[in-house]
């Protein structure tokens, strides 16, 4: 069974392409490599995988996939707005990773110690912000590599060099 916490968002199924079962994909700003052959969607509290038969660039952002078992518009209909992710390994190989590839990591400050659980990206202005659950307080911390010193994968971590204040903002 495929285990949510070993994904990460990918991107989304638009509307299907054409008429002989092939939907539009606009992706995050992850890559998706050559050995990345399926996503999974969410299907009630599932991971389900998809498998693809071909994919092939529509845009920078959207891909236009022919998903294995679907023939029609009206089969593959049943993937749009669904949300796809792809394991997080293909992420990880990815030269280009999307900002909510760290949802669920853990902040943690240099000086501070740890920080909260980022749960969320503000992308709402036009400086995306990183939103920190702590306990009962919301912190929000500009996404600027400048303020990243480490990335754990394995334990889902970011540790932070951040200006003295920022935090109790």
């Amino acid at each position: 069974m495929l285990k949510k916490e070993d994904f990460v968002y990918f991107g989304k199924f638009l509307k299907p392409h054409g008429t002989k079962g092939e939907i539009a994909l606009q992706c995050d700003t992850i890559e998706l490599g050559e050995d990345c052959d399926f996503v999974a969607c969410d299907i009630d509290g599932i991971l389900v995988p998809f498998f693809f038969e071909s994919t092939r660039n529509k845009n920078n952002d959207t891909l236009i996939v022919k998903v294995e078992r679907m023939e029609s518009a009206e089969e593959v209909r049943y993937l749009t707005n669904r949300t796809a992710y792809i394991p997080r390994e293909w992420a990880e190989e990815s030269e280009v990773l999307s900002w909510n590839y760290f949802l669920g990591f853990n902040a943690v400050d240099e000086k501070l110690g740890a920080i909260g659980e980022i749960t969320d990206i503000d992308e709402s202005t036009i400086n995306t912000l990183f939103v920190i659950d702590k306990g009962d307080d919301e912190i929000l911390i500009p996404v600027q590599e400048e303020f990243i010193t480490e990335i754990d994968h394995d334990n889902k971590r970011i540790m932070f060099r951040l200006p003295e204040g920022l935090v109790t903002l």
